[in-house]
């Protein structure tokens, strides 16, 4: 089911909590709503779900304008961040309590419930109570819960972040495998920037309730359109600099440090002043005498699988290197020299 959202604001009081949002969601896509709190994306959940109307806009499923419809008629699926199972029913009577709402035929509801359990791996424990479960185990009872009633559309409330690391991996997997065999349209929020980058086919990358940038992980991670996307997503090192040429295949700038290329951006011409990014784990070492930047280590924090460095140019710019699992062991005071290749440099403006 395709999900459109066009022109949405919404406020709480005088508060506005999202303006003017728009954006598409394709069949059985996995789509992540992802932003710092108080960004909108829960709300934006929350209306889609049809729990909360928008003051203005629409929202469609396929061509079917919802934006009024009430929650019991759009088919959709939630999964609460608190997993709101009832403690007084087995497994299996939380997973049916959908399908008795939409007066399933009792065959067939047990037939369905035991599908959705096997489905999320929790086959066989349909007798035990929530309390008797594990917190990742019952958030497979949540899941369940949402799919039984076989929903056009699956909404994802930061599913796992009552989980532990380890229940977060297994779960996150678990997720990925699901929606591929199901291919539901799935709606997945989240703050967590690592679970976005690595589940989701595309993403809306929200900010004080309007969408800041649209696209896969990849392309948002790696070419962000503002400072402000490229901070949430991780670490990055800035550093000014002034266009000298656009060209099709890169940007040359200059900076304090020297020389820099970029890639390439349509919408910038010779003389712009600009903020040039690149990521601590795009910057390289080099052996090389005179090819690259002279660096000082002021100081490295060893991470088992990488070390993190902090380097000063001549200039006096601080800015992050991250080296997996280096073969050298440089020390605070050395001097190295490090490069950044064209393609790991995204630009944005002042």
């Amino acid at each position: 089911m395709k999900i459109t959202a066009r022109n949405l604001t919404k406020s709480f009081g005088t508060t506005p909590v999202l303006r003017d949002v728009s954006l598409e969601i394709q069949p059985g896509e996995l789509f992540f709503l992802l932003g710092p709190s108080g960004c909108g994306k829960t709300t934006l959940l929350r209306i889609v779900a049809g729990f909360q109307l928008p003051d203005h806009g629409d929202l469609l499923f396929d061509d079917r304008v919802v934006t009024e419809m009430p929650p019991h008629q759009r088919n959709v699926g939630m999964v609460f961040q608190n997993y709101a199972l009832w403690p007084h029913l087995t497994v299996a009577q939380n997973v049916a309590y959908g399908l008795e709402v939409r007066k399933v035929e009792s065959t067939e509801r047990r037939r369905r419930v035991a599908e959705a359990l096997e489905m999320v791996r929790m086959g066989g424990l349909g007798d035990r109570l929530p309390n008797q479960l594990s917190g990742g185990q019952q958030q497979r009872v949540a899941l369940a819960r949402a799919l039984v009633i076989r929903p056009g559309v699956l909404l994802l409330d930061e599913p796992l972040s009552n989980l532990d690391a380890r229940l977060r991996l297994e779960l996150r997997d678990e997720i990925r495998r699901i929606q591929n065999a199901t291919r539901i349209t799935t709606v997945y929020v989240t703050h967590d920037q690592r679970e976005a980058l690595s589940l989701a086919d595309r993403m809306a990358v929200l900010d004080r309730g309007g969408v800041a940038q649209i696209g896969t992980p990849r392309e948002v991670y790696c070419r962000p359109l503002n400072r402000g996307v490229a901070e949430f997503l991780g670490d990055v090192n800035w550093i000014d600099a002034v266009v000298e040429s656009a060209g099709s295949e890169a940007l040359m700038l200059s900076t304090a440090e020297g020389p820099l290329q970029a890639a390439p951006r349509g919408d910038l011409v010779p003389g712009m002043t600009v903020s040039a990014g690149f990521r601590p784990e795009s910057v390289q070492w080099v052996s090389t005498p005179n090819s690259g930047w002279t660096c000082s280590i002021l100081r490295s924090l060893y991470q088992g699988d990488s070390e993190e460095y902090h380097l000063q140019t001549r200039s006096g710019a601080i800015f992050k290197a991250l080296v997996p699992n280096p073969s050298l062991h440089p020390r605070s005071g050395d001097a190295v020299q490090v490069s950044v290749r064209s393609q790991d440099v995204f630009v944005v403006n002042r």
